[in-house]
């Protein structure tokens, strides 16, 4: 499996829409540093998928985490939710569009067909004593073929 490259091509997607500051590449440890918008990019889990996998090799569905940040004190706080939704608008659109992110994966899950599907949740996250309005897209990928089933 290639992490690097579909954790890059996801990364490229949010680089491209130019509605971030900053995009990392890594879920943050830190609270970002800019004041408008920022994202991060990180695997929350890999699971085995039998309906997707051959007759003697498994496939795994790879979910990772999109999180888009702004501050929650930003002004106008009316513009704070649009403008994240224009963002998340832009970023499903291009996973969408580019369904195997450039031949590294069989299909973005749009659907669900394997479990989790594409998914935007919004919320809250307090870092470093400063609060970020938060949306995390849940993006599974379906990586075929990945290991070898031997008797």
């Amino acid at each position: 499996m290639d992490v690097l490259g579909i954790t890059d091509a996801i990364v490229s997607h949010a680089m491209a829409s130019g509605r971030f500051e900053q995009v990392n590449g890594s879920e943050p440890q830190n609270p970002p540093s800019t004041g408008g918008l920022t994202a991060a990019v990180w695997v929350d889990r890999l699971t085995p998928q039998g309906a997707a996998s051959g007759l003697n090799t498994v496939s795994a569905v790879l979910v990772y985490n999109v999180r888009l940040y702004a501050s929650a004190m930003s002004l106008p706080s009316d513009a704070i939710d649009p403008d994240m939704l224009a963002a998340v608008d832009d970023l499903c659109g291009a996973y969408c569009g580019d369904f195997t992110l450039g031949g590294l994966v069989k299909d973005v899950d749009i659907f669900g067909t394997y479990g989790q599907s594409l998914d935007v949740r919004a919320g809250y996250l307090q870092q470093d004593g400063a609060l970020y309005r938060v949306l995390t897209i849940a993006l599974p990928v379906v990586v075929n073929d990945l290991w070898n089933e031997v008797a």
